[in-house]
């Protein structure tokens, strides 16, 4: 009882050095601040889906039949500088979109890592709800920003296209596999 007793004593002071470390904040705090980070991500990579979206759309609601002649002869202009920004706002979305596979690849590992430390007592929370949620949010906004890419797949050429499909796969082929 007495080496129980003592290697209760070692280890709650190693708690206590870990949440000192972490700058006295409990882990619960560190894992919210976490799960907020992840869906601000999740919510700026949508709305870039989104704008993507309505620039895809907009040429094509744009003509002379809809609002008259005046209105589509100045709206003609913007058709190349809407093309011209489409490239730039997909290589965005799609690095917002690697940062969240890596954000949920790294909880992905925690959980992992817990998962092994209750193997030797360490309290365990089994509950994969909120992991799950966080995957298939992610597959969600993946499929959709896949979609737009391959509907624009004309507009934005092989070679990117190319490059687009590799980074897709890499990140879908990562979340499987982990």
């Amino acid at each position: 009882l007495r080496l129980v007793a003592v290697l209760k004593a070692i280890l709650d002071g190693e708690k206590a050095a870990v949440l000192k470390r972490d700058h006295h904040l409990p882990l619960s705090f560190h894992r919210r601040q976490e799960e907020l980070k992840f869906s601000l991500g999740l919510q700026r990579l949508q709305h870039r889906v989104r704008e993507i979206q309505a620039l895809r759309d907009s040429p094509k609601g744009e003509g002379p039949g809809q609002d008259g002649p005046p209105f589509a002869a100045v709206q003609s202009p913007m058709a190349p500088a809407a093309s011209q920004e489409l490239p730039t706002l997909i290589l965005e979305a799609v690095k917002e979109l690697e940062v969240a596979k890596q954000q949920v690849l790294k909880r992905i590992q925690i959980w992992k890592r817990q998962q092994q430390l209750a193997g030797n007592g360490a309290q365990f929370e089994e509950n994969l709800t909120p992991l799950q949620k966080r995957c298939e949010s992610l597959v969600e906004v993946y499929f959709q920003l896949h979609q737009q890419v391959m509907a624009l797949s004309t507009e934005l050429g092989a070679e990117l296209l190319s490059r687009l499909q590799e980074r897709f796969n890499e990140v879908m082929s990562s979340l499987v596999k982990r």
